[in-house]
């Protein structure tokens, strides 16, 4: 759920690229990845879009390896759509862990193959892709993160979109579905870093286990 207001949080001088011309020595990384909210016209209702951080996190990404822009209109049609096709396939929507983001939306309902879940990671593994050229979209327990355009308490299964970092500030610039306000949003290092968390797959099932993980996407 999201709740309104401005983020204040502009990006500085960001070198803007994406992903296929990094020299690594910048300050600021930032990848030109479309941004959408899971609601796009609000609608938080409907559980496919309450629940779409992973559906609306894969969409940006392909957005970004396919060079395209996302409109509201199709950004929404597209969420319900790939939503629809987990229930159909897979008999749920609600939560899918890094591994089964991978196959079920990437590989299955996008036929994309050059991504990959990582686990047990931290924030120089996902420093680490960025300089690499690499996008990469984490799972994180959403409370932590303490986003107050969240609705309260905030989600504790969330993903997003790490689209960027700053070296200087030791902030990561992220595309957070979970607000519309979401887009270049950052996050201090050590907060998004002690907030890394994957999640089973299902219908908010608890988490038994603290462990990170990470995907990585190629062009």
């Amino acid at each position: 759920n999201l709740l309104e207001g401005d983020s204040g949080t502009e990006v500085q001088e960001p070198i803007v690229t994406d992903g296929s011309d990094l020299s690594g020595k910048s300050q600021v990384i930032l990848f030109d990845v479309p941004f959408t909210s899971q609601a796009p016209f609000g609608g938080w209702s409907d559980p496919r879009r309450e629940n779409a951080c992973e559906e609306t996190s894969a969409l940006m990404a392909m957005a970004w390896v396919r060079g395209e822009k996302l409109t509201a209109e199709y950004s929404d049609r597209k969420i319900l759509e790939i939503s629809d096709y987990e229930k159909e396939v897979y008999g749920d929507f609600h939560d899918t862990s890094a591994e089964d983001t991978v196959k079920r939306i990437f590989n299955d309902y996008f036929k994309y193959s050059k991504v990959r879940a990582v686990q047990d990671i931290d924030a120089e593994d996902i420093k680490r892709e960025l300089k690499n050229g690499n996008l990469v979209i984490v799972p994180v327990h959403g409370q932590r993160v303490k986003n107050p355009y969240y609705t309260l308490p905030g989600p504790i299964q969330h993903m997003m979109v790490v689209i960027g970092y700053d070296e200087a500030k030791k902030q990561f610039i992220v595309n957070d579905p979970g607000t519309r306000h979401g887009e270049k949003y950052r996050y201090g290092e050590d907060i998004f870093e002690a907030a890394l968390q994957d999640y089973p797959s299902g219908m908010h099932e608890p988490i038994i286990e603290g462990k990170t993980a990470m995907i990585v996407v190629e062009k």
